[in-house]
């Protein structure tokens, strides 16, 4: 997580790509693929039993020291009884320590290197465009037109950017059955277990990684401000009544583009205690501080084509204004209009077995909380919503799961802990203690859930069976942002346009390439631009090398005058520690390591050259990973001693092979 987007899991970064152009073309592809191609599904065939099964819980961003504490403690129990029978160590996370860095790198047993996945954002080095790092979405190309319409001829295609052959592939090339449900860094699905249900990386139907829509009578509300990650829609009460509309994506039948939209009207009781919301043919009543079953949702495209999705919706006020909150609009499980699960029919399975769910691959609204649209109450409440339908499907895939590998994602813990990590660190420049203390114990609640689904996972097992507990990274406190590009232009290596223009348009747009020598993209990615690969580079490839050794000399040296300590602790050339295997134009020449409570910022990840180098972080994202991996670790416990040991998450997948009987993975020598 950590699509991780405050920062990219899922936080404004990635919202402000979607604002800036990037989800045009991604909800165009999004609607020709769903309107023109045809989805190929089917059930593997039948095979002969394994005989034992394998479960791997993935619980994102749990940390080992905290685990460790709570274990010693006697508080978790599950993890306790893992710990006693099978072992219980520290899972060192990748360089650099992000979601979906290191669930690729557990997918694959590749490095960034081989998979491809360096970062939640690249850059194009033709363009220098960032973009999504996990999946490229591509519109159909040929369109027939008749007036005002066009229709495809060709289908749009999502792709994956990762690289490397998934490890359960290798199993079901033995004929052992997978079941892989919401692995990050697997959308589109692989198609190759048995059943999958895309994860992180899955966006809502406009092509985003979560925009949510806030309706308000308040005239003045939000006058002035950038919502990163939502809309807001002014509305009017009249007679009793609000009429809106929800927002859907482009509609690719339309020449000129146009989003499309389902109307819906909110009928306000006269003591303003309830509504009733009348969307298409359904109708819901909500009181006030309630949210809303999911809401199947029709947006009309062509006289003869229409696409669906499904919202929830929270009802945050009526007096003195009305207030109410529509959830990104999802892809219905129902009936998706991207394939988010293998067979194609699975997600309505499950759906039809637990409800319907957030199908969206960070389904936790930390951009909500981040703008102030909801409260902390009111987040938490949303995040109880989605990690409920987690459960109840975690329940009925267990309950029907009997042999070979199963591997089933918790999300939950990583997206909360983003924005509550505060609560339980007083030293937090943005620490309250009035507003906080009443969270303080949020985090190590969630960690008691997880321990309950283990003790509950346990009680399945068979003498044979294998119970194994990962996290990708650990986590800790974000007390300093860092901003990197600033830096670069005040130590000379980046050069402006205009250098006394005070408002920074952001993307690098006001960088004079023609004497910028290094530029910083993504959290902890630094980049030479080089001549030859960057659009614009100058930097002659001869004097890569001492320039690179110059950079991180300076930045291992460098001081936060506000703790007196290293910003950075560690400085790894590509060189170093990744196998390059045809990524070379797409890797950093140059991975940070922040020291533990320092963190790139979100304004220079994008490009942004804000004025000062070292902040304090008082956004509400307040606890993070994409630090000096040394200092973040997950967690890997086992049922049993492990036949192969994992030391780092990029061993495990081997390992759970070897739990097959099966060796050799992944196929190449990982010497340098």
């Amino acid at each position: 997580m950590n699509a991780d987007s405050a920062g990219f899991k899922p936080g404004p970064q990635m919202t402000q790509m979607t604002q800036m152009g990037f989800p045009r073309t991604a909800a165009y592809g999004l609607l020709t693929l769903a309107l023109v191609a045809a989805i190929a599904a089917g059930a593997c065939g039948s095979r002969a039993p394994v005989g034992r099964k394998v479960i791997v819980l993935g619980f994102d961003g749990l940390d080992y020291d905290l685990t460790r504490q709570m274990i010693a403690a006697g508080r978790l129990p599950g993890f306790a009884r893992l710990a006693a029978s099978g072992g219980f160590s520290s899972l060192g996370t990748t360089i650099p320590p992000q979601s979906p860095v290191a669930w690729s790198t557990f997918i694959t047993g590749l490095d960034p290197g081989g998979h491809g996945i360096f970062d939640f954002v690249h850059r194009d080095p033709k363009t220098m465009l960032p973009y999504l790092s996990t999946t490229r979405t591509e519109p159909g190309g040929r369109t027939l037109g008749v007036g005002r319409w066009q229709l495809p001829l060709s289908s749009g295609r999502v792709e994956s950017l990762r690289h490397g052959q998934p490890f359960w592939e290798v199993l079901e090339s033995r004929g052992v059955p997978t079941t892989i449900i919401r692995m990050p860094a697997n959308f589109p699905p692989s198609g190759t277990a048995t059943r999958e249900l895309s994860g992180m990386g899955t966006p809502d139907l406009t092509g985003t990684y979560g925009t949510f829509a806030f309706y308000t009578s308040e005239p003045y509300a939000y006058v002035g401000q950038s919502l990163s990650g939502g809309v807001v829609h002014a509305v009017k009460v009249r007679d009793g009544q609000v009429r809106a509309s929800l927002e859907g994506p482009e509609n690719p039948f339309l020449k000129e583009p146009e989003k499309v939209r389902a109307e819906f009207t909110a009928h306000l009781d006269q003591a303003n205690r309830h509504v009733k919301i009348t969307v298409g043919t359904d109708e819901l009543l909500l009181a006030v501080g309630e949210w809303s079953d999911w809401v199947p949702v029709s947006f009309s495209l062509a006289p003869t084509q229409s696409i669906g999705g499904e919202v929830r919706f929270y009802l945050k006020g009526l007096d003195p204004f009305f207030e109410l909150y529509a959830s990104p609009v999802n892809i219905d499980p129902m009936d998706p209009a991207m394939p988010v699960s293998h067979p194609g029919d699975y997600a309505a399975e499950l759906a039809a077995a637990t409800g319907r769910f957030y199908t969206q691959g960070m389904p936790e609204d930390t951009k909500g909380l981040k703008t102030g649209v909801l409260t902390e109450a009111e987040f938490l409440a949303q995040a109880r919503l989605a990690a409920d339908e987690n459960r109840r499907q975690y329940r009925y895939v267990l309950d029907r799961f009997d042999d070979g590998l199963l591997f089933y994602y918790f999300g939950n813990v990583d997206q909360v802990s983003h924005m509550m990590w505060r609560a339980r660190d007083p030293n937090h420049p943005a620490y309250n203690a009035v507003a906080d203390s009443p969270n303080s114990s949020v985090v190590d609640q969630l960690y008691l859930g997880l321990d309950a689904i283990v003790s509950d996972t346990l009680a399945t097992l068979g003498p044979d069976d294998l119970l194994v507990v990962m996290s990708d990274h650990g986590f800790t406190s974000w007390r300093r942002a860092f901003h990197m590009n600033s830096w670069l232009r005040d130590q000379g290596y980046l050069a402006l346009i205009d250098p006394h223009r005070r408002d920074d348009p952001g993307f690098f747009g006001n960088v004079d390439w023609s004497r910028t020598r290094a530029y910083a993209v993504g959290l902890n990615g630094l980049y030479v631009n080089l001549k030859g690969r960057e659009r614009d580079g100058i930097v002659e490839p001869a004097a890569r090398e001492a320039l690179v050794s110059e950079m991180s000399a300076k930045l291992l040296g460098t001081i936060d005058p506000a703790t007196g300590s290293a910003a950075i602790t560690k400085m790894y050339r590509r060189e170093e520690v990744f196998h390059l295997a045809g990524n070379e134009d797409i890797a950093p020449d140059l991975v940070v390591g922040y020291a533990k409570g320092t963190r790139g910022s979100d304004e220079s990840a994008l490009g942004g050259l804000p004025p000062d180098v070292f902040i304090d972080n008082t956004s509400a994202w307040s606890g993070d990973h994409c630090m000096d991996h040394e200092t973040v670790p997950g967690i890997l416990l086992a049922s049993r001693p492990l036949r192969r040991q994992a030391p780092t998450i990029e061993d495990l997948a081997a390992a759970v092979l070897a739990e097959f009987g099966i060796d050799g993975f992944p196929g190449r020598a990982k010497e340098h």
